[in-house]
Order: structure tokens, then C-alpha cells, then sequence
């Protein structure tokens, strides 16, 4: 404890005073001084405690002008390790832990140990770092590593010295991205980095000491063989160890750890590069970085074979020789973190932290594979067919900044060219002055929110999804108010404000189809999520009809207005989707899904109905209260319009089996399916989708056939239950007997 005019001592006798049993507490054993500072002195307060916890009876607490019982409940309880980061250091500087031989340089004075403990930090720094992408601290994490914090104590040993230089480097590039991307999930503390040294200007010259190492390994591994093979040498190289026999297996597994590092941050460079100019050369590293890992992955057998012991409690071990790593404290940073209990970490295995790199390399490939399509629709459905691979933290930090840089798609297209194009007006419009409105500006900025907000986790995605419904359905509103006000009279009107009435005609109704969409993704994440309960698919099924049904009326007045097709006024409803004209394949498609919302919604309803799946009575939260907990963010921005609980109930109170109704919305589905194939016969992620869709139509007609047959109400050994098998957020009901 600090002794210095501002020291109070009241918050430890607050804290200490609940660890008194009987009045007779014990003083816990001195600890090792601590060392002082240059304005610091460390005195021990455990006698001024000890006296404190007996002065103090039970349900007293102290008060004075400077500690009150808020104090006492923000206090931190000191002695417990669950709260005080610092009870469970065993340094309390690096400075301490070097002395005391914990890090030592060079590792032994036997070249294949020091090569062997070399290989054992380059490992277990990999288990860190995956450990650290899944969101956990760097300071608990990466700058356990000792050898990390003062990188100028292993200038002597060219190998630690160049791949601790490359870490740091790395360290910083992934930081940066995340950071700026700012899609780290709440509460993480992944971009914390605590004042640790991540690398100023001398970290810049980290690969050209990568690739000086890794030339001389290469060398040493050529010589290796020659001698192996008895050729002669060109010229006396020395040994990386001095075991003849081990020296190939050794070089070997160094040069791919080498090369992965220098291919994976060159991987980082090129993703950074604008307008994505670098994703092509990131391929090739990915593929190099991908091999490599496979060359980790072989050499375990030579180095397990060689390791001294492998500790039986460590079978998930962090090292490819299944020895512990030297070098490492996960508390040495513990007083660098904020004033809150630790986290309890633990490291990723040696195995899954292998897996984790090569899944995070596919996912950036996926990335670097993207042709930068400047369709609107196109972004939208890259992003989402990315997202259902669940791509981890960094991955999706990519993907953001290659979306989004400097207020632009890619880099190169401004939001309101790609809002005019996706609203299909003519090109010269994406020049307009009408951009410069504040309305249009605030799409705009709805539009890039959107990207970033889809680039999230899902569970932070749905929950900004939904907080942001109301900023686009308040959008459309003041632009269509700012039209009216603007061109209400429409005589006498320029050729440029005619352009200007064009535009607001087409981006209204734009507008409107992605609040819908909007309204869509929030709903069918909730499946992903597990939000929803068994006995809550009814109303969650006839909440996505009715969203889909305006959905695929928003789009189809949109595709009409920009094929020319569609009548001045826009705003006339229209009793059916289906015109004079062939409907697009896109409104087809939503409608056939539109079939399969309203077919699962009415079969649930009817089970309901017909007392086959009871809900559970709950004193607590009734229907209403469900939907409305369900649905709160959807009606306060009032999608759709005129939809409550009260027209859930009197849509679905009369379901049952009686009818043919619940099998022709099936039946529909399919024959819709079927008949929209041919226009994405190109399309193999629509195709797919397609395919989906027929198999759940088809199997829950079935199972509608099925429950005809037996009689669900004068079955009660009847059975049903839903499943996820053939489609990821449309149930298929199975029908089985108890």
C-alpha cells in the first residue's frame, strides 16, 4: 500500500471488516516488500487491517466525510483472488520476474534445448494470440509472453528477436482494424491494450529481420541435406543445433512457423490497402499461410517425439511438443488493467488454435474473393451469405473497412450513386444537388450504418437492427413530407425539378423496402439466436408473413416504377401482387416464402386451436405480454401498419384441420418454387435456398396429411414436434406417435 498524504485507509477497513469470524482473525503471512518507486513507498498495512477487523462488530461500517456506504459497495474486496487482481502475482514487475530467471537469455547453453524452448514460444504465442481474437484480453493473453514486453533483451537471439518483432507488428495491425471497424462486441475489452508496447517505428523493420532468419534457417536446412546426402557444400554454414540427426527436423519446423508469420502479416498489409486493390495479392498469401499451417500441423510427431516430458493434466496442451512454454505470467500485466476482477482466461489448445487460423484464413478469403460489386442488393447479399458461416471478430473488422472507407462503398462510390442505382434511376442522376438535402445525407448515413451494423455479431446485429427500424421509418417520413413541401404544386416546374420529383418518386419506395427487409433480418435472427420458444412460432411465423407480404409489395412497386411500367400514382393500393404484366422473379420468390410464413403460422395455430401443443400457463407473462416482448421494437416503428396482437388473434382463432386452406399455402409455396427456378438457374446460393424451401413445403404437407388421417383431436398419444433440418429459420414439423 502507497504511503503518501492522499492514502485512506477507510476503504480497506470497510472491506476487511467482513472477514472477521469471531474477532480473533489471523494476520495473513508477510509477503515479499514490494519495490518502491522513485515517488512511491510500499509499507505492509496488514497489522492497521487486523486492528481494523477488531475493532469493527458485526453490521458496523465505517463512515466518514470521505468514505460513505457507496464507497464501501464500490470498493474492491482486497485478499480474495475471484476480486483482487493483484493476490494471485507472482511478480509484481517485469523487472522482478526477469531477475528471478524466469525469462532467461538464450534459453540453455545446449543449442537443441535453446531451439526446442524457442519452438515451444513461438507455439504457445499462436494459442495466445487465437485466445485474444476470440475476444479475451491482450494483456492476458499475447503480452503474457515476457519476452514481448522488453523485445531489446533478445537482440542477442536473432530468432525470438525477429518473431517477437513480428508479433508486435501483428498485434498492432489486427488492433487497428478491429478498432477502427469498432464491431468488437459490448463489454470486450479485445481493443484495451493497456499502455502495452506494441510497436513503434522500430517494429517497421520487422520482416526484413524475418527474412534475414528465415535465409539463414533455409541455408542451414540446405546444408543439412547436402551433408545428408554427402554433397558438397558451398560454404560453411553453422548448424542451427548440434545433433546432426535432429538438425532437418528442426529447420523444418522453424521455417514454417517463419513463413507463416511473414505471410500472415503481409496478409494484413494487403487487406488494408484501399478500394480493396490488395485482396488479390491477400489470396496468394492465404493460400502460402494455409500451407504452412499444414507444415505446423506434421511437424508435431518430430517434436512430441523429442520433448523431455509432456505433463499428463496438459492433454490440451499449447505447444506442438506438448512441453510448457518458458517465458510467460498471465498476471505479470494485472496492474495495467482497469480496476475490475479479472478475467478468467484459458488458452486455446495448440490443435484448436490451429483450427481457428485456417477457418479465420477462409473467411478472409471469402473476403478477398468478393468481385466489389457496386449493386447495392449485391453488398447486401455478400454480407449476409458471409455471416452465415459465423466468421469470428477480425474476419468481419475486414470486411467492414473493405465495405466502408471514407464514407463510401469500396472506397470509390458514393452512398448516394449507390442508392439512385439501387432505386434504378438513370446514371446521371447520382450527380444531383438533391444529395446534398439533410435528409439525404441522414439516408445516406442509415445506409452505411447498415453495412457496418450487418458486418456485427448476430446477437449485437438483431439488437441495433431493431433500434434503428424507427431511424429509417422517421426517414421516410421526412423525406416524403420534404417532397411534398417541396414540389406540392406541380405546375410550372423546371426540368430540374422534375429530375428532383423522379428521385423522390424512386427512393421512396426504396427506402420502404429496406425498412422491411430490415424488419425480415430482425425477425429470422431471433431463430439463429434461439430467441424464440416452440409455443412462440405461431405469432413469430405470422408476424414474418405480414412483414414479408408488405415486403414483396414495397419491391414490387419499386421494380415497377424503375421498369417505367408503373402509374403516376404510386400510392393507389393494389388488391394483389399479380398485374397484366409477368411478376418478377424476385416478388415471386418472396412470395413464395410469403406461403410458407402464413402455412406454418395457420398448422400452429390449428395445433393450438385443437389443444395438440398446449402453451404453458404462466402467472407472469401472458400472449399479449409475449408478443408484445417479441415485437416491441417492430411496433413502436409501427411495421406494418395496423398490426397488433388483436389481428394476430382474429387471423389465427379459427384455424384448424378441417379445412384444405392449411395445404394449398404449402402446396402454393411449392408450385412457386418450382416455377422461379429457371430465372436463377445462375444464382447457386438462390438455388439453393430454393431447394430449401421446396423440402420444408413438402414435408409439412405431409405431416398435414398425416394428422388428417389419425385425427389430431381424438389422438392424444399424437406427437409433433419442429426442426431446423432443411431450412435454417422455416420449421418442418414431424408427426410421430408416444
Amino acid at each position: 500500500m502507497m504511503s503518501d498524504p492522499k492514502f485512506q485507509a477507510s476503504e480497506a477497513f470497510a472491506m476487511a471488516s467482513n472477514d472477521r469470524a469471531d474477532g480473533n482473525a489471523t494476520v495473513p503471512p508477510p509477503r515479499s516488500a514490494i519495490h518502491s518507486g522513485d515517488n512511491s513507498l510500499w509499507a505492509d498495512a496488514s497489522p492497521l487491517l487486523h486492528a481494523a477487523c477488531q475493532d469493527l462488530k458485526e453490521g458496523e461500517l465505517i463512515h466518514g466525510d470521505n468514505f460513505n456506504l457507496y464507497a464501501a459497495m464500490s470498493a474492491l474486496e482486497i485478499m480474495d483472488p475471484k476480486m483482487d487482481s493483484g493476490i494471485a502475482c507472482k511478480y509484481y514487475s517485469l523487472e522482478e520476474a526477469i531477475e528471478d530467471g524466469a525469462a532467461p537469455i538464450p534459453f540453455s547453453v545446449d543449442k537443441t534445448t535453446d531451439v526446442r524452448c524457442t519452438i515451444d514460444i513461438m507455439d504457445h504465442l499462436l494459442a495466445c494470440e487465437a485466445t485474444w481474437h476470440k475476444g479475451h484480453s491482450l494483456a492476458q493473453t499475447v503480452y503474457s509472453c515476457l519476452y514481448l514486453l522488453q523485445t531489446e533483451r533478445t537482440s542477442s537471439h536473432a530468432l525470438l528477436h525477429s518473431y517477437c518483432k513480428v508479433i508486435r507488428a501483428t498485434c498492432k495491425e489486427v488492433l487497428s482494424v478491429v478498432s477502427d471497424a469498432r464491431t468488437h462486441e459490448e463489454e470486450d475489452v479485445f481493443t484495451m491494450s493497456y499502455g502495452l508496447p506494441l510497436g513503434g517505428n522500430e517494429d517497421e523493420k520487422c520482416l526484413s529481420m524475418l527474412n534475414a532468419v528465415e535465409e539463414t534457417v533455409s541455408r542451414q536446412l540446405r546444408a543439412c541435406k547436402a551433408s545428408s546426402s554427402k554433397k558438397r557444400v558451398s560454404e560453411d554454414i553453422e548448424p542451427l543445433q548440434n545433433n546432426p540427426d535432429l538438425e532437418e527436423g528442426y529447420c523444418k519446423a522453424l521455417l514454417c512457423r517463419l513463413r507463416f508469420r511473414k505471410h500472415f502479416y503481409h496478409l494484413l498489409i494487403s487487406m488494408r490497402r484501399p478500394q480493396g486493390r490488395g485482396l488479390e495479392l491477400g489470396r496468394k498469401h492465404i493460400s502460402s499461410c494455409i500451407a504452412e499451417i499444414d507444415s505446423i500441423r506434421k511437424s508435431s510427431a518430430f517434436l512430441r517425439a523429442r520433448a523431455w516430458e509432456i505433463s499428463e493434466q496438459n492433454r490440451c496442451n499449447t505447444t506442438a511438443s506438448g512441453s510448457e512454454p518458458i517465458g510467460f505470467d498471465a498476471s505479470i500485466n494485472c496492474r495495467l488493467a482497469a480496476p475490475t476482477p479479472p478475467r478468467a482466461i484459458e488458452i486455446l489448445c495448440w490443435e484448436k488454435a490451429l483450427d481457428y487460423f485456417v477457418k479465420l484464413l477462409q473467411d478472409l478469403d471469402h473476403i478477398c474473393s468478393y468481385t466489389l460489386d457496386a449493386s447495392w442488393e449485391a453488398a447486401l447479399l455478400f454480407v449476409v451469405n458471409f455471416q452465415k458461416s459465423q466468421p469470428d471478430l477480425v474476419s468481419r473488422a475486414h470486411l467492414q473497412i473493405l465495405l466502408i472507407q471514407g464514407g463510401k462503398l469500396y472506397g470509390r462510390d458514393t452512398i448516394f450513386s449507390v442508392i439512385t442505382r439501387a432505386a434504378g434511376l438513370p446514371e446521371f442522376t447520382k450527380s444531383h444537388i438533391i444529395q446534398e438535402n439533410e435528409f439525404m445525407v441522414q439516408l445516406g448515413q442509415l445506409v452505411i450504418n447498415l453495412l457496418k451494423i450487418l458486418c456485427t455479431n448476430a446477437a449485437w446485429q438483431r439488437r441495433k437492427l431493431g433500434k434503428m427500424l424507427q431511424d429509417w421509418r422517421v426517414t421516410y417520413v421526412q423525406l416524403e413530407l420534404a417532397f411534398e413541401k417541396e414540389f406540392g404544386e406541380t405546375s410550372n416546374i423546371s426540368n430540374n425539378k422534375h429530375t428532383s420529383i423522379t428521385i423522390f418518386q424512386h427512393i421512396l419506395p426504396w427506402v420502404e423496402e429496406q425498412t422491411y427487409w430490415i424488419a425480415y433480418r430482425f425477425l429470422i435472427l431471433g431463430f439463429e439466436l434461439e430467441l424464440y420458444s416452440v409455443h412462440d412460432y405461431c405469432m413469430v411465423y405470422w408476424y414474418i408473413y405480414a412483414v414479408l407480404t408488405k415486403l414483396a409489395e414495397k419491391k414490387h412497386i419499386r421494380m415497377a416504377i424503375s421498369s417505367g411500367t408503373a402509374k403516376k400514382k404510386t400510392k393507389k393500393k393494389k388488391d394483389s401482387l399479380r398485374d397484366d404484366y409477368q411478376i418478377p422473379a424476385a416478388v415471386l420468390f418472396l412470395q413464395s416464402q410469403i406461403y410458407l410464413a402464413e402455412g406454418l403460422s395457420m398448422m400452429l395455430a390449428a395445433l393450438r386451436n385443437e389443444q395438440i401443443l398446449v402453451p404453458p400457463q404462466s402467472p407472469f407473462n401472458t400472449e399479449r405480454e409475449v408478443f408484445m416482448q417479441q415485437f416491441e421494437l417492430l411496433q413502436r416503428a409501427c411495421l406494418p401498419d395496423r398490426v397488433s396482437y388483436s389481428t394476430f388473434k382474429e387471423s389465427t382463432l379459427h384455424a384448424n384441420f378441417s379445412t384444405q386452406v392449411l395445404s394449398d399455402h404449402f402446396k402454393e409455396a411449392q408450385r412457386i418454387a418450382k416455377e422461379v427456378k429457371s430465372s436463377f438457374a445462375h444464382d447457386p446460393d438462390k438455388m439453393a435456398e430454393i431447394r430449401r424451401m421446396e423440402q420444408v413445403a413438402e414435408h409439412n404437407n405431409i405431416a398435414l396429411n398425416v394428422i388428417r388421417q389419425v385425427g389430431g383431436a381424438l389422438e392424444p398419444c399424437l406427437k409433433i414436434s419442429f426442426t431446423f433440418t432443411h431450412h435454417p429459420f422455416f420449421a418442418t414439423a414431424i408427426v410421430k406417435r408416444s
